[in-house]
């Protein structure tokens, strides 16, 4: 694609997502004397403020809010990357030697090189195919409140990780979870599998009867064709999430996921984003970090491979 515009000097890098990933780039960025835009429509790391409990960070880090507030205090104090939050990248545009975005707003951003952590969204009953349920939006397990499920019986739609985190961060509750899981969870489920409080269900379909009042009801076909009834004081959901990545020049998987290895050479997916497969909060932090220093290095014609970059 030919250049549509010149871009502006003072910008060497646009990370587009302020969660684990896109800090992490912007931080990497500063670190090698990189100036970079960073575009956040929230809070910087907003997603850590709900996990309650962390078992896969360095640094002592037993919970998110404080790696939040750490990362979030170590990225405001480097003057090279401008942080603009509250604002929404709505389109990424590559060319032969820059990249264009365009804000919410209207304005377009330019720099050689973006580094794009959107990351995910949490996926509704109505976006998979093992559930039929009513057109509606359920709550995810993290906005159960304990005081509140304490001692009750819920009903969790999938067996994605923040069962574990759940579980993990209340280690005394007596909430006890009924979770019915398609298939491709099986593997996700194995952290939770001799936990007391859970109740693993196999399923093949799930159709959520009744999600509103004093109860939950939904009836299972198994894996063994067999079909049973349920019965819980509420649902919530753990089902997985879906990428969140703006239109423009992005090749994309089946499910919506930016592959790093497909994408336009000015254009470097980090985080949650790349697959489904690697979406931990220290794979995302890693891969933000060497996507800045995959653009320090291409800025500078150099070959990451034999590149000495200032410590």
């Amino acid at each position: 694609m030919a250049a549509a515009s010149s871009r502006a000097d003072e910008t060497d890098l646009i990370v587009i997502g302020g969660g684990p990933a896109g800090c992490a780039a912007a931080r990497m960025a500063a670190s090698v004397g990189m100036r970079s835009v960073l575009i956040e429509p929230d809070a910087l790391c907003r997603n850590l403020h709900r996990i309650p409990a962390l078992n896969n960070v360095l640094g002592g880090f037993t919970n998110g809010p404080e790696l939040a507030d750490s990362i979030t205090a170590d990225l405001k104090s480097t003057d090279l990357c401008r942080i603009a939050l509250g604002r929404r990248a709505t389109e990424i545009r590559a060319f032969d030697d820059h990249v264009a975005i365009t804000l919410d707003t209207g304005s377009r951003l330019t720099a050689p090189y973006t580094v794009l952590a959107t990351g995910v969204g949490p996926l509704q009953p109505r976006d998979v195919s093992w559930i039929t349920a009513p057109d509606l939006t359920l709550p995810p397990l993290w906005e159960a409140e304990p005081d509140l499920v304490e001692g009750r019986t819920l009903l969790v739609l999938g067996g994605d990780r923040p069962l574990g985190t759940f579980l993990r961060a209340h280690p005394q509750t007596g909430t006890r979870l009924l979770v019915p899981y398609p298939p491709g969870d099986d593997y996700k489920v194995e952290e939770i599998r001799d936990d007391p409080r859970v109740v693993l269900l196999p399923v093949d379909h799930l159709t959520l009867r009744s999600s509103d009042g004093p109860s939950a009801m939904a009836e299972t076909v198994g894996r063994d064709g067999g079909r049973s009834s349920w019965t819980a004081d509420a649902v919530f959901l753990s089902i997985g999430s879906a990428p969140t990545a703006p239109p423009g020049d992005l090749a994309r998987d089946a499910a919506g996921y930016c592959p790093p290895s497909r994408q336009h050479p000015r254009v470097i997916v980090a985080g949650d984003l790349r697959s489904a497969r690697f979406q931990r909060i220290m794979t995302a932090m890693g891969s933000g970090s060497e996507g800045a220093l995959r653009a320090y290095y291409a800025l500078r014609d150099l070959p990451a491979g034999n590149a000495t970059v200032p410590y």
